[in-house]
This record gives structure tokens, C-alpha cells and sequence, in this order.
């Protein structure tokens, strides 16, 4: 227990180091922005003004590759059709939705995390639940990106902190109290030194017990990663900009406030005064003039020789925006966000202009479909293991991770496409899956084209025809001219019709 104890404290530690920065970064993505200033002086005067206040850039950069990030299966090594019984299990779990929270997470704070274990209360259907960064942590093999040799999920719940450490072999569970920081670090540990973790047994579940699928049952999605050093988030390239623009802003509002109007200027006149009159009506002094009851009277005489208005021009707020519009066009290229999601401004643009607008963003999505692929594999092949299939958790390991395509085209542009790889000779499947049916709609689909085949195998028969083939059957005979289609199919020979002919 002593090593498994160590174990944990170091795994934690590492945990609370990176949850600085995941917790910086979720917060920016939320809209919960520290506002920076040019000055400690526009600090002072306007510091709690716009307390708050965000023009948040970085959900819009963060959302926009998540949105096309769509997961539908996986197809097993040397097989042909994606793998139902993994998709089963995967919805079942509210993978659909549940895969987007984790798309996110990644995307945002660098990295998330998959975790795959067995239901007591159902064999055949494992639980599979994505995990944040700031709760789960794995621990690789040295010199190793990809084997795992120890994962922690941590979290806190009331006055108590709870901790599971998953090791190949063994699964331990932990609980301690929760130390609130109300003393000094230095009273903090020794109290943490008294409470340290003891083993989380209840009346349903032990301490520690072996692990049976022989293998660490999380998985790290990584967003960005490198070599060496932590995964990027997408979010920290973009704080430095966003804290720029939301100072710009806030200093156009105060310009707009005190000098987005021309404003007229008083030269040569005496200070105005009123008269301070005692209970008997006679003047006993002078007082300046209440600004805040002459702007709502609008009247007051002015004494003076030399007194003349003059006029302040109103201040020329574009040279704010027009910086905004520069720094947002920074974070477009920098992320390779189309600049029509942030700007918001678009030309009458073709079809084709669009698709060229969005091709960084597209090949982004691709990227981190390629990612997040690795992870989503093993997540699968977890899941075999879990339903004791041996041999297919290493079919999924080397299978295909299966994706929606991630550039959105207009009906029109997508049904233009599919007709053209049709006539190339694509296989039906093929084609409704880059229209982005899932393996089991095409399955549906292909079941309904069956059930229409059985009640109109000639029309059927028809639809399946080339205009090459359809012009020769008009051309022999064997089609009507009237346009009511074709009169009748027959195999070559005989007078019944041929046998129907189901596509793809």
C-alpha cells in the first residue's frame, strides 16, 4: 500500500501542476477573462467599470473544428464493414454527445481523457465515460508516447477527496479529507501528513482488487502533440490577442462615453456663479454653479467680454475598431479559423470561394481526427477487453477510426458530387457514407432499397441503367417514347422480366 500511496502523491502532484493551466484555459473559453490595461492609471478610474466584461474569440476558435468532429465507428483491421457491436456499446453510453465533451476538453485544455471499464450489472455492455484534464492523469513507460503504465482519477466530493489509481494488474481506490487552504502551506501538508489517503471500502466495493483487463483502462486523447513536452492547447496561442482586444474595447467605450460627440467649449467667461441668499433675501455670498442641474436645465448666461463657444470635434472611434478587425484577423490566420466565422462579414462569395475560405479549417479538423483517431482506437479495443475478446482488441488497435467528412458543403454541391463518383463507379456505400450516414443508416438504407426492389424490381431494374445503357434500350425498342419510362425489360430470350438488379 505504501508504494501505491507514493504512487498516487506523485501522480497528483503532476495533476494540480497542470491544473493551472487547464483551468486558465477553460475559463478564457467560458468568458471568464482577467481584463489587462495599458496603464496602472486606466486601471484605477476604470479597473471596476469593466470588471467582466470579455468579447470572447476563443469559444468561437475552440467550437469551430469540435462542430465537425464526428466519430461514427470503427472498422476492425482486414475487415471491410465498421465493427457493430463496438458502435452498440459506444451509444449506449451516450458516445454521440459524450465524444463532443471530450473533443472539446482536448481541444481546449490540450488533452482529455477516455476511461473503459466493466458493468457489474451488464457483461456484455462496459461503461465508457470521457474524463476532464483536471481530474484524470495517465503515466506512460519511459521513452514511451503510447504505453501505459499507471492512469489516477481524482476528484472531490463535499469534504472528501476520492482518488482511483489503475495499474495493469491492480486497482486501488482512496479517500482522504479535504484540506481547505485556511492555514498556511506549511499547516496544510502537516495536517495533509494526519489525513493522508486510506483505502475506500464500502459494503459494495473493496480497497483494492486485481484488474482484469490486464492493461491501464484509460486512454489519453492529446490535442496537438509533440515530441517531447505537453500537448497545445488551441486556446493558450490565442490569450495574448484576446486580452489586446478586449483592452481596445474597453478603451473605445471610454472614448465613446466622453467624446464619441462633438462637445461645446466655453473661452473667455467669467467662472458662472449663483448668489447664496440668507433667510431675509439678502446676498451673503456666491457659489459656483451646479454642472449636474445646468444639464438638466439647459439654460445658464455666461458674463464676459471676450465669451465665445467653440466646439471639440468628436473623437474618430474607428481607429479602435479598425485595430479589433486586425487583431481578429491575427487570431483567424494564427488558428486557421475562416475569418467570415469571426468577423462576421460576407460577400456575395461562390460556392467554391467559401470552400477555399474554409480549407485551413478543414485540414485542422483532419488533423486532429488523425489524433484523436489513436486514442478512440484503443478506447475500442478497451472495450473488446472488457467483453473478454482477446482477438478483437487487436483487430480495433490496428483498424480505421470512421469520421463524417469534415468540409460542409450545400445539398446541392454534395448531391452535384456523389452523382459524378457514382457514374465513376463508387459503390453505393461508399457514397452515402461521404454524404455522412452512419454504418447503421447506410445498413437501413440498404434495407429499404431492398423492400423497394421486391415491389418494383423493373423500376428498380431501370434506376440502375447508365444514360448510356438507357439510350440503347430506346434505341433497340425497349423503352417507351411516351415518357412514361420503360415498357419492359426483358432478359435476352425470353418474354418474362430479367431478375431485378439491387444496387451497391
Amino acid at each position: 500500500m505504501e508504494q501505491a500511496v507514493r504512487l498516487v502523491d506523485a501522480l497528483e502532484s503532476e495533476l494540480l501542476r497542470r491544473q493551472t493551466w487547464t483551468d486558465l484555459y477553460e475559463g478564457y473559453y467560458r468568458g471568464d477573462q482577467p481584463l489587462k490595461f495599458a496603464s496602472d492609471e486606466f486601471r484605477r478610474f476604470h479597473g471596476e467599470r469593466y470588471a467582466g466584461f470579455a468579447d470572447n474569440w476563443i469559444q468561437v476558435v475552440a467550437d469551430s473544428p469540435v462542430e465537425r468532429l464526428t466519430n461514427i465507428g470503427i472498422q476492425p483491421y482486414d475487415e471491410t464493414e465498421a465493427d457493430k457491436e463496438s458502435w452498440r456499446v459506444a451509444q449506449v453510453n451516450g458516445f454521440e454527445a459524450d465524444s463532443q465533451l471530450g473533443f472539446l476538453g482536448a481541444v481546449t485544455a490540450g488533452r482529455s481523457f477516455v476511461l473503459v471499464w466493466g458493468d457489474p450489472d451488464d457483461d456484455e455492455t462496459p461503461i465508457v465515460s470521457f474524463e476532464d484534464a483536471g481530474q484524470a492523469i495517465v503515466a506512460y513507460e519511459p521513452g514511451s508516447r503510447t504505453k501505459r503504465r499507471a492512469a489516477l482519477k481524482r476528484w472531490q466530493d463535499g469534504d472528501s477527496v476520492f482518488a482511483t489509481l489503475y495499474l495493469p494488474d491492480e486497482v486501488w481506490k482512496f479517500e482522504r479529507p479535504f484540506t481547505r487552504m485556511t492555514k498556511s502551506p506549511q499547516e496544510s501538508s502537516v495536517d495533509e501528513a494526519f489525513d493522508g489517503w486510506s483505502l475506500r471500502e464500502t459494503a459494495t466495493e473493496k480497497g483494492v482488487f486485481p484488474n482484469p483487463l490486464g492493461v491501464v483502462p484509460m486512454v489519453e486523447l492529446r490535442n496537438r502533440p509533440m515530441l517531447t513536452g505537453d500537448p497545445i492547447s488551441d486556446v493558450a496561442g490565442v490569450i495574448a490577442m484576446q486580452d489586446a482586444i478586449n483592452m481596445l474595447w474597453a478603451h473605445l467605450f471610454t472614448a465613446s462615453d466622453s467624446a464619441a460627440f462633438p462637445q461645446k467649449v466655453l473661452l473667455g467667461a467669467e467662472r458662472p456663479v449663483v448668489p447664496i441668499l440668507d433667510h431675509n433675501g439678502q446676498v451673503v455670498g456666491e457659489k459656483a454653479v451646479d454642472l449636474a442641474k445646468l444639464a438638466v436645465d439647459k439654460v445658464l448666461v455666461f458674463e464676459g467680454e471676450s465669451a465665445k463657444i467653440d466646439e471639440w470635434s468628436a473623437a474618430n472611434l474607428n481607429a479602435f475598431t479598425d485595430i479589433i478587425e486586425v487583431a481578429v484577423g491575427h487570431i483567424a490566420a494564427q488558428t486557421r479559423t475562416p475569418q467570415h466565422y469571426l468577423i462576421g462579414k460576407m460577400a456575395n462569395l461562390s460556392g467554391d470561394a467559401l470552400i477555399a475560405a474554409e480549407t485551413g479549417l478543414v485540414q485542422r479538423t483532419r488533423e486532429k481526427q488523425l489524433w484523436f483517431g489513436q486514442g478512440l482506437r484503443e478506447m475500442y479495443a478497451l472495450i473488446a477487453l472488457a467483453q473478454n475478446n482477446i482477438a478483437k482488441a487487436k483487430a480495433l488497435r490496428a483498424g480505421r477510426t470512421l469520421w463524417t467528412n469534415p468540409q460542409f458543403r450545400s445539398e446541392a454541391q454534395l448531391s452535384d458530387s456523389l452523382l459524378k463518383d457514382a457514374q465513376m463507379g463508387f459503390p453505393f456505400e461508399w457514397l452515402a457514407a461521404q454524404k455522412g450516414l452512419t454504418p447503421q443508416e447506410i445498413d437501413d438504407v440498404l434495407e429499404m432499397k431492398k423492400r423497394q426492389a421486391a415491389m418494383d424490381p423493373i423500376a428498380d431494374l431501370a434506376r440502375g441503367l447508365t444514360p448510356e445503357d438507357s439510350s440503347n434500350a430506346y434505341a433497340s425498342g425497349d423503352s417507351s417514347p411516351s415518357g412514361r419510362g420503360p415498357a419492359s425489360v426483358r432478359a435476352p430470350g425470353n418474354s418474362v422480366p430479367a431478375r431485378p438488379v439491387v444496387a451497391g
